[in-house]
């Protein structure tokens, strides 16, 4: 066996494991569902015109409700398909690659490098595997950034209000040259963005996004 057959047969390996979790996760959910309600396994099949079978299969974990079949269970038990599925987390790279880019609305303006991933991760929040971590190393991040980019901005204007208090004059040679503050701006966008890009590829890799520097305004 081949290194790379190796790798192929331990991937499979690890996403069989996590499909027969998530299929033990939802049958405990509709057997619990079926329990609150008083009902038996054959009255639930009869009800929702499923199969005695079926009914058996999906609480023992060897398959996982679908379409016709969820909705009718779901509308049997009085719950919304919703309330079975979302139970359990399900594995969503790409929504977490989009998520993490969607930081990149920075360059537009500050604030919305924190607004748009947060409005994302409202829709899915815990929906996801790994959203919850992801979701506090862009807003700690993206806070911490936008609060050094303001106060760099903050301080360019303040040295050049106190060389004119100095100066006692008012004089365009007094104001900072604008390169250094192209400069500067550039060097912070330039970082942040850079931070995206390589933890797009993280996530991509099935490795966590880290973020650096970042003051822990969400510890949870």
């Amino acid at each position: 066996m081949t290194q790379s057959d190796y790798r192929l047969r331990i991937t499979f390996t690890q996403h069989l494991n996590k499909y027969k979790m998530r299929n033990i996760e939802l049958s405990e959910k509709v057997k619990e569902l079926r329990v609150k309600k008083g009902m038996s396994q054959e009255l639930l099949a009869e009800e929702s015109g499923l199969s005695l079978r079926t009914i058996q299969r999906i609480e023992s974990g060897q398959s996982e409700p679908r379409g016709d079949t969820l909705k009718r269970i779901a509308s049997t038990l009085q719950v919304t398909p919703d309330d079975i599925i979302d139970w359990t987390q399900m594995e969503d790279k790409s929504f977490l690659s989009a998520l993490n880019m969607s930081s990149l609305a920075f360059i537009l303006f500050p604030l919305l490098g924190i607004m748009i991933p947060l409005i994302m991760w409202i829709f899915k929040k815990d929906k996801i595997v790994g959203l919850r971590n992801l979701i506090r190393e862009i807003i700690n991040f993206q806070i911490t950034w936008s609060i050094i980019t303001i106060l760099t901005y903050i301080m360019f204007i303040g040295v050049t209000y106190y060389r004119f208090l100095k100066a006692g004059d008012i004089s365009m040679s007094l104001i900072i040259n604008p390169a250094i503050k192209y400069i500067t701006f550039c060097i912070l966008y330039f970082y942040n963005l850079i931070f995206i890009i390589i933890n797009t590829i993280r996530i991509k890799e099935d490795k966590e996004a880290r973020y650096y520097p970042k003051l822990l305004f969400i510890k949870q």
